[in-house]
C-alpha cells in the first residue's frame, strides 16, 4: 500500500469511529428521552416522582436495632402518596433475583405494585468497576449486565452505581479512566433497555470531590449516564456552607439523574459518611435546589435518602411536604 493509500485508509477508519460514536451517543440519548417520555406519560404530566429508598430502614435495622417490616414500611409509603422505592441488596431479606429467575422477579414486582408502588431503582456496588485487572472490571460489565436486565424486568427507570473501594495501586487519572470505561458500557446496556444509569460518590470514598465527579462524567463520555445528586455529598464537597446547590449549578441539572433529597448538617455521621438529616432539621437550603432542579429542566424521580436517620418515617413526611411545596 502507497502512502497516499495509508492516509485515506486511515481518514476512512477514523471518519467511521466519528460516525459510530455519534451514532452511538445519539442512541443513547433517544433512549434516554423514552424513559423521561414514559414518566411523564404515568404521572399525568407531573415532571418529578417520589420515592423512598429501602437503605433507610436497613441502615435503622443495622445502626440501631430496630425492626421495620416490610409490608408496615410499603403500607406507609403508599397511605403518604409516593409513587415509588429505590432497592437496596439483601433488604429486607436476600439478594437481587438473577435475570434467569422470572418467578422470583414476578413475586417481587407484585408485593411493590400491591402498594401501587413502582420499582424505580435499584443499588449496585462498582468497586470492580475501576479495578486495576481486566478481568475483574470485565466481570463487574457482565455482572452489570445481569443487574441490568433484571432492573427492566422489574420495572425499575433507573439503575444507582457507588463506586467504592481503594485505588489498589493505581494513581486517580488511571482510577478515572477505567471507571469511565466501565461505566460507558454499562450506560450501553442499561440504555438498550430504556433504563437510565447514575452514580454517587461519597465523602469515605476515593472519588470524593466534584473534581472526580466531573473526571467520571467525561471519562464515561455517554448521554445515558448521569449522575445522583445528594445535597448532604454535595455540600461537603462544596466546604460544607449549607449551600449544596453551588455545587449543582457548576455541575449542572442536564447531568443530575436523579436524586436523593437529604438535609445535613456539613459533617460526617460517626466518622462514616455525609450525615443524613430530614428535611428541614439540617442546615441545607433545599429549597433552593428544588428550585434550581425544577428551573433547569429536572424530570425525574426524588428519592427520600434516611440513610443511618433515626427516624425515616418523619424523614420521608419531611421530603415529601418539601417536594410538594416546590410545585413540581
Amino acid at each position: 500500500m502507497n502512502t497516499q493509500s495509508r492516509i485515506l485508509s486511515t481518514s476512512d477508519r477514523t471518519h467511521a469511529v466519528s460516525r459510530r460514536t455519534v451514532l452511538g451517543h445519539l442512541a443513547g440519548a433517544v433512549a434516554f428521552l423514552s424513559v423521561v417520555r414514559s414518566a411523564l406519560a404515568e404521572t399525568g404530566g407531573r415532571s418529578w416522582k417520589t420515592a423512598v429508598g429501602l437503605n433507610s430502614f436497613e441502615s435503622g435495622v443495622r445502626k440501631y436495632k430496630k425492626t421495620y417490616p416490610i409490608w408496615e414500611v410499603l403500607d406507609f409509603l403508599s397511605r403518604h402518596g409516593f409513587d415509588g422505592v429505590e432497592l437496596v441488596s439483601n433488604w429486607p431479606m436476600g439478594g437481587y433475583p438473577k435475570a434467569d429467575e422470572t418467578e422470583q422477579i414476578r413475586s417481587l414486582k407484585r408485593l411493590y405494585a400491591g402498594y401501587g408502588l413502582q420499582v424505580f431503582s435499584i443499588q449496585l456496588g462498582a468497586d470492580g468497576a475501576f479495578a486495576p485487572e481486566d478481568e475483574v472490571r470485565r466481570r463487574w460489565v457482565e455482572e452489570f449486565r445481569d443487574r441490568a436486565q433484571f432492573a427492566k424486568q422489574a420495572g425499575c427507570d433507573c439503575i444507582g452505581m457507588w463506586p467504592g473501594g481503594g485505588l489498589r495501586g493505581q494513581t486517580m487519572e488511571q482510577a478515572i479512566e477505567r471507571v469511565g470505561r466501565s461505566f460507558r458500557e454499562a450506560a450501553k446496556i442499561a440504555g438498550d433497555l430504556g433504563v437510565l444509569t447514575a452514580f454517587e460518590i461519597e465523602p469515605p470514598f476515593v472519588f470524593n470531590t466534584e473534581a472526580h465527579l466531573k473526571g467520571i462524567l467525561a471519562a464515561a463520555d455517554h448521554p445515558n449516564l448521569k449522575t445522583i445528586y445528594d445535597p448532604s455529598h454535595f455540600d461537603l464537597m462544596n466546604g460544607s456552607t449549607g449551600r449544596p446547590h453551588e455545587m449543582l449549578q457548576r455541575v449542572g441539572v442536564k447531568n443530575i439523574g436523579y436524586c436523593h433529597l437529604t438535609d445535613t448538617d456539613g459533617t460526617l455521621r460517626d466518622g462514616g459518611t455525609s450525615k443524613h438529616l430530614a428535611v428541614g432539621d439540617g442546615h441545607a437550603n433545599i429549597a433552593t435546589s428544588l428550585r434550581i432542579l425544577r428551573e433547569g429542566g429536572f424530570q425525574g424521580w426524588i428519592m427520600m435518602d434516611g440513610w443511618e436517620i433515626p427516624d425515616p418515617y418523619d424523614a420521608a413526611t419531611k421530603m415529601k411536604r418539601a417536594v410538594d411545596a416546590a410545585g413540581a
